[in-house]
């Protein structure tokens, strides 16, 4: 048992105890009035704040904050007195039923009191098709959902209902119709997420090949789901994208020199990955007279560059100041 919920039991065992001690030395009767009158006080301090709000917004839901304070202030004054306890009756019955009321208008959002009436089925034969669709998304029906959603022109919804319905790739399909109409990258992005979930590979590489268009920085997974599925052609021109974007990510910060040098080894250039690995290198070396860290990079470069001796020294260098940090520790 974790510590909020022990204090949330001893707190609610308090409670019992004070109410039980209450009924036991006054009465049953008592405890029922104090509870009810602390329950409107409650009310009233809340319709009066929310009365300041509302006037002071100049709307119109002053006048049921206003009905409400005045209810709630009676209800006070009678549990008070008791002098008419049935009035406190109709008045606890009424706000009962006002809070059953929101409740069930929360319920449904955006309905109107005819749509909240009929069923998902009779609103789409009415041409109903938003209130139909979140009828039956309510029930649960995410294909129908869907399907109103699409003739109400709703397509975001749409999507998120065949997701909820796990049929992605018609969430892909939408995704995809969004992002020509609407020329937002995003879509194309959430179009390979979808079109990878169904298992479409190619659709997916695809569309995320579009996304990359305006988020170079993909080019590589791009280029590394085309592999995936075996188009070596369009993996060698994503590749080729690819090391356009670190080239020039690697002129402002040599430390993307590592990923210049696997691309260029990716395309067959050995000697271009060569010439990027032994600047890596260098970025490495002048990192680690300032973080010993990077040492390991360090033996991790001349070690892909064959060079055995100064990949040795750089691994031992790593390797001591790994033993002084255990030391210091």
């Amino acid at each position: 048992m974790d510590r909020l919920t022990a204090i949330a039991i001893v707190f609610v065992a308090v409670l019992v105890a004070i109410a039980a001690g209450v009924a036991y030395f006054f009465s049953p009767l008592f405890l029922l009035r104090l509870i009810l009158f602390l329950l409107f006080l409650g009310i009233v301090a809340i319709s009066a704040l929310m009365l300041a709000i509302l006037v002071y917004a100049k709307s119109k839901y002053a006048l049921p904050s206003l009905l409400s304070l005045l209810a709630s202030l009676y209800a006070l004054y009678q549990c008070y007195t008791w002098d008419e306890p049935m009035q406190v009756a109709y008045i606890t019955a009424a706000y009962i039923l006002v809070f059953a009321f929101a409740l069930w208008w929360i319920s449904e959002p955006d309905l109107s009191i005819y749509e909240r009436l009929r069923s998902a089925n009779a609103l789409e034969k009415a041409g109903r098709y938003r209130a139909a669709a979140r009828k039956y998304e309510k029930a649960g029906k995410f294909e129908k959902a869907a399907e109103c959603y699409l003739k109400a022109g709703m397509k975001e919804s749409a999507a998120w209902c065949y997701e909820k319905a796990e049929q992605f790739s018609k969430a892909a399909e939408i995704y995809e119709e969004l992002a020509a109409q609407q020329g937002d990258a995003y879509y194309w992005k959430e179009a390979y997420e979808f079109y990878k979930k169904a298992g479409e590979m190619k659709k997916a590489a695809e569309c995320l090949e579009k996304y990359a268009e305006d988020g170079p920085w993909f080019w590589e997974d791009v280029a590394k789901l085309y592999e995936e599925i075996g188009d070596s052609e369009n993996a060698r021109r994503a590749w080729q994208k690819a090391l356009k974007y670190y080239l020039k990510e690697a002129e402002e910060e040599s430390v993307f020199w590592e990923d210049v040098a696997k691309i260029y080894e990716k395309l067959g250039d050995s000697e271009k990955a060569r010439e990027a690995m032994l600047k890596f290198a260098a970025y490495c070396e002048k990192e680690a007279e300032n973080d010993p860290a990077w040492w390991k990079h360090v033996g991790e470069a001349y070690e892909y560059l064959g060079d055995d001796a100064r990949a040795k020294e750089a691994f031992e260098k790593y390797n001591e100041y790994k033993q002084k940090q255990k030391l210091d520790d």
